[in-house]
């Protein structure tokens, strides 16, 4: 949840929280208005990445 949204992340879009444990998904901070950081995976996504994932092609590798 993100203020009142809630937001999806699937492993297709976002493989970086595939074999992330619960403690390292639920470290999340929100390091701007429109950022989201979990520390222990050093992934740093926008929410309008999270939310238009299609927008942003992915770049890195797995």
């Amino acid at each position: 949840m993100v203020d009142d949204e809630e937001l999806a992340l699937p492993f297709s879009e976002f493989p970086w929280f595939r074999s992330a444990t619960i403690d390292q998904v639920l470290n999340v901070v929100r390091s701007s208005g429109s950022h989201l950081y979990w520390p222990d995976l050093d992934v740093d996504l926008s929410l309008d990445s999270i939310r238009h994932p299609d927008h942003y092609p992915l770049k890195a590798k797995v």
